[in-house]
């Protein structure tokens, strides 16, 4: 019986980034000996256990035959004859199938390592690939977290992938899961990648057809030199990624200019009213993917009145605590630098205006930034009259 390292904790360490968990896998050992030693099973479909000091997860050497329909219809045969290479050949990328040993030594089947640990990324051998359509997510994820260091995706994974799609596979996937893949890649240096690659393979217009709808809306040239509003909007989430790790705030980024996939051709460029239109789809999006209440009510908001938020230094004092009001800042004060970093990402998530300094952004909303004798100040003042916010 023998334990190695495998997967993500190898590969991460190899591209000398954090480990943040640890999966290994046992060679040569029955369910039995392993509750013997003291491991508790914890698997339900295939034999996985939790070491009795680490707590860390222990999976058998295993193979899968696929049974059924999505991500979970397979059979899984977990013996003591399998080995270590059968189990690394079965797993989606060739970026994972990497396993350390006792004394460090790495074993990589592929051989992917004599080239570079972020080198394209191909499937492995196992005709499994094709037929998990959570792959499609989990690799459009990686090629957000790892674009950093050139990671790219090989043209026959692309393939595979957008074969999966057009196959319908994608509908085997839960809410769940869906929003579980997106909001990892919502944590990572670049979002926008996740989503990209999802369009790449026509998922996008499956998982998230309000976004995709975007993509072919022209918006005026004079304020969006970029035009294409699916363009700008993937702008605004690389942008929002630079100035919070947020996850409330990058996605409610994401979905503040879904309104602008409802204007009727005949009204383009121009899209009156599509902030408090890109509501209902705010609600319909997480309604479907079962999202949080706390993300959702954001980005509700930050649809609704993002284009207030732009005129917010010559609102009038009334204006102005009717939109706090609106946002509950008095209960909720971290709406404020939230929505605040929404705005700034959405202004600079234009071609030309990246490195622009605006004040519809965070300082915008600090009142203590203003100027003493600024119009605005002294509008705050009058707006404050009675009004105290919450303590965060």
């Amino acid at each position: 019986m023998k334990s190695y390292l495998v997967g993500g904790a190898v590969r991460d360490a190899l591209l000398g980034l954090p480990v943040k968990d640890r999966d290994w896998v046992v060679v040569g050992a029955t369910p039995q000996q392993m509750l013997d030693a003291g491991y508790q099973q914890v698997g339900r479909d295939f034999p996985v256990f939790l070491h009795p000091q680490s707590r860390e997860e222990y999976a058998l050497a295993r193979t899968e035959r696929k049974s059924g329909a999505g991500y979970t219809g397979f059979t899984c045969y977990a013996a003591p004859d399998v080995t270590l290479e059968a189990d690394l050949l079965r797993r989606d990328l060739t970026v994972n199938a990497l396993a350390q040993d006792a004394d460090g030594a790495i074993i990589d089947p592929l051989r992917r390592t004599e080239r570079s640990p972020s080198a394209p990324a191909a499937p492995c051998l196992s005709p499994a690939f094709s037929e998990d359509p959570l792959r499609v997510l989990r690799v459009a994820r990686f090629a957000a977290r790892y674009a950093h260091l050139g990671f790219r995706i090989a043209e026959e994974t692309q393939a595979l992938m957008a074969a999966m799609v057009e196959a319908g596979e994608l509908a085997h996937l839960t809410p769940e899961r869906v929003w579980k893949e997106t909001e990892s890649a919502l944590t990572t240096r670049n979002p926008q990648v996740f989503f990209q690659t999802l369009r790449d393979c026509q998922a996008l217009k499956v998982l998230f057809p309000e976004i995709d709808a975007l993509y072919g809306v022209p918006a005026p040239a004079k304020w969006h030199p970029e035009i294409d509003t699916g363009l700008h909007t993937l702008m605004t989430v690389t942008m929002a990624a630079m100035l919070s790790p947020d996850v409330d705030v990058r996605f409610a980024t994401l979905c503040h200019d879904l309104g602008k996939g409802l204007t009727p051709k005949a009204l383009w460029p121009r899209h009156h009213g599509h902030g408090p239109a890109g509501v209902k789809l705010v609600e319909q999006l997480c309604a479907r993917l079962r999202v949080p209440n706390d993300i959702r009510d954001l980005a509700k908001l930050v649809a609704e009145y993002h284009d207030l938020i732009h005129t917010l230094p010559i609102l009038q004092p009334k204006t102005l605590v009717k939109l706090f009001d609106s946002i509950d800042a008095w209960r909720k004060p971290q709406r404020v630098q939230q929505i605040a970093l929404t705005s700034e990402a959405d202004v600079r998530g234009r071609t030309g205006f990246e490195a622009a300094i605006t004040r519809r952004g965070a300082c915008c909303w600090r009142p203590g930034k203003w100027r003493s004798r600024s119009p605005l100040k002294r509008s705050w003042r009058r707006a404050l009259k009675g009004r105290k916010f919450a303590r965060s």
